[in-house]
């Protein structure tokens, strides 16, 4: 996984980050017990994702036709059967 730059794009880095500060504050709002405060956090969770599609769709993520962990780098050749 760590040679196919799986995730290594503004867009992931970005929609992760802004998910990670919704968690932060909504399990703050929860151990204050403020249902409202944890609410805002989990919307700030969900526009994570929204900002990381976006960015996406402007093209700063990565592209679906060039995925390495998917190509093919190598053919075999079948095995012969001696008798």
């Amino acid at each position: 996984m760590a040679g196919s730059s799986h995730g290594h794009t503004p867009a992931a880095w970005t929609g992760v980050t802004i998910a990670f500060i919704g968690f932060c504050v909504a399990g703050a709002f929860m151990v204050m017990a403020e249902p409202l405060g944890f609410w805002a956090g989990m919307a700030i969770v969900v526009l994570g994702g929204v900002v990381g599609m976006i960015m996406r769709a402007m093209g700063l993520g990565q592209p679906k036709e060039v995925h390495p962990v998917h190509q093919v780098t190598a053919t075999r050749e079948p095995a012969s059967v001696e008798g």
